[in-house]
């Protein structure tokens, strides 16, 4: 007969208990996937650069070589250069390219994750501040596009903005160690967001309306003097170029400027909230959206106002003061989404290119948790507490897990849509560096081309080739910088490099034709490289 053994009779120590990971393990390795996720792409240049994101670069290479010190983006007296600062350190060690370019932005998505965590945890709960960092790190294609080109803005904007409410929370439930830093970095941070891109001022204002409301007597003191050197500070590229522009380049001009726009309401509702909201947020695969998806558009307010009417009821009825901050930082997240979906929703950008203007809509992002929270409270409460009979509170969980399985599922359908593109994507980008080859191969060093061709030959060239803009009736487009289509005029007899069956290109052909000269003409990456044999005018601007 065998005699059972214990480890008291044994003597060998007892196994320890398997832990299950915390929230804060799930989320960190959710977030290295995001992070490596985005690196993988980030390495096969998916999403291929642009004119746009090329002018960032070639603000930045000025800034390395102490030619230029630029405020805004050439060109755009609406947008701060904040991303060719942060990049021109590293062009200074590494040189210019499009991969140094968006190491930068890299970085400011992981600063994002890890500041939601701390967000979301702090007016939440840990498992869905693990549950917001899993969806963050899903990326369509929209969505990196926002995180990773450095088109002025975007990558910059969340991280900003997460941080602001962040620290707003933190001063006003006194568990910072050290304020006077906290406040002089609040300061900081709101003032460079009025000189990079006012489209995070929503998320600015509700985070310094909670500071205001529960730290306005310590403002009248130190506290106050930190948050204003802070602000004077972040303050001065803005103040400097308001005190320095012409009146129509003034930020106040450009923006009344850049307002309004075509469309009717229908279009504006449609464009900005039913499809805007998923294409924003990331649910939609590149360039369209699924019936099905479009429902994320209906959800989406319904949430928001559900969230906020029961964080202003708890606010209310709360009797301390941690409980009244939290409730306080709850409503800054829904009410800065609010703003800023009625803001774009008014716009006729809403309207007229809703499917790439869904990138106005990406500072949502930070308020992931506050508007998942009526579903997810619902889905975690305990056994027992859901009101109702058994079956009732089943179908009550039921509902609350229906909308979040189907925001991830889609999210990861549209991750992995941008994953099955990203060979064409890439190729998109080769095709661009086969042309500037080419055009090296052919001697050509000045030519006109399209916007879209031309800054990003002028960048990945590091300058060595040098175009002029034309538009498809021959005039001159949107130069950025005087000094390139200066060269180009100079020269005896610049090319003309066109996109193949595109409207420039016809109209290329045909004015060449009518010159009268002899045009070698040779095909290159999907581009036309016209070399005529003299000097070819052009109608005047």
């Amino acid at each position: 007969m065998a005699l059972a053994t214990s480890p008291e009779l044994t003597g060998s120590p007892p196994r320890p208990a398997r832990r299950r990971p915390g929230p804060g393990h799930v989320a960190a390795a959710l977030g290295v996937l995001g992070v490596g996720y985005r690196l993988a792409l980030l390495l096969a240049e998916v999403p291929p650069g642009n004119s746009d994101e090329a002018v960032t670069g070639l603000v930045a290479r000025h800034v390395a070589q102490g030619r230029e010190f630029p405020l805004f983006f050439y060109g755009q007296y609406y947008m701060g250069a904040l991303e060719s600062y942060l990049a021109a350190p590293l062009f200074a060690v590494l040189g210019s390219s499009t991969l140094v370019l968006r190491l930068p932005n890299l970085l400011l998505y992981a600063a994002f994750l890890a500041l939601m965590w701390q967000l979301t945890r702090r007016l939440y709960t840990p498992w869905l501040a693990a549950a917001t960092v899993g969806l963050l790190a899903l990326g369509s294609d929209r969505i990196v596009k926002n995180q990773l080109i450095a088109g002025g803005g975007y990558p910059e904007m969340n991280p900003a903005g997460a941080l602001l409410v962040l620290l707003a929370v933190n001063l006003g439930l006194g568990v910072v160690r050290r304020p006077a830093p906290a406040y002089a970095g609040f300061g900081l941070v709101a003032g460079l967001t009025l000189w990079d891109d006012w489209l995070i001022l929503p998320y600015v204002g509700a985070a310094a309306a909670v500071l205001l409301g529960f730290r306005w007597r310590a403002l009248a003191g130190r506290a106050g003097l930190a948050l204003g050197a802070g602000l004077a500070l972040g303050l001065v590229p803005i103040v400097a170029h308001n005190l320095t522009a012409a009146p129509a380049d003034r930020s106040l001009a450009v923006y009344a400027a850049l307002g309004g726009g075509a469309g009717s309401w229908p279009e504006r509702l449609y464009g900005g909230v039913l499809l805007g909201l998923p294409m924003g947020t990331g649910l939609c695969p590149p360039g369209r959206c699924a019936p099905w998806q479009l429902g994320w558009g209906v959800v989406y307010p319904v949430l928001l106002a559900v969230a906020a009417g029961a964080a202003w009821r708890a606010l209310r009825r709360a009797t301390d003061r941690a409980a009244r901050v939290r409730q306080a930082g709850r409503l800054a997240l829904l009410g800065a989404a609010a703003l800023t979906l009625l803001a774009y929703a008014g716009s006729g950008a809403a309207a007229r290119t809703p499917v790439e203007s869904a990138r106005y809509l990406s500072v949502l992002l930070i308020s992931t948790p506050a508007v998942l929270w009526p579903l997810w409270s619902v889905l975690t409460r305990p056994p027992g507490t859901v009101p109702g009979r058994p079956r009732r509170a089943a179908a009550v969980r039921l509902a609350a897990a229906a909308p979040l399985a189907g925001l991830a599922v889609s999210m990861l359908l549209a991750s992995a849509a941008l994953v099955a593109a990203g060979p064409e994507l890439a190729r998109k980008a080769a095709q661009r560096r086969d042309l500037v080859t080419g055009l090296d191969r052919l001697g050509v060093r000045r030519f006109y081309t399209d916007y879209w061709t031309c800054y990003d030959v002028i960048f990945l060239s590091r300058e060595r080739l040098v175009c002029g803009v034309l538009g498809a009736d021959l005039r001159p487009g949107w130069d950025r910088h005087p000094r390139y289509p200066r060269l180009v005029a100079e020269a005896d007899r610049p090319a003309f490099v066109t996109a193949e069956r595109s409207p420039l290109d016809a109209a290329v052909r045909a004015h060449l034709r009518g010159s009268g000269l002899p045009v070698t003409v040779t095909t290159v990456a999907g581009h036309h490289v016209y070399q005529p044999s003299g000097p070819v005018g052009l109608p005047l601007r």
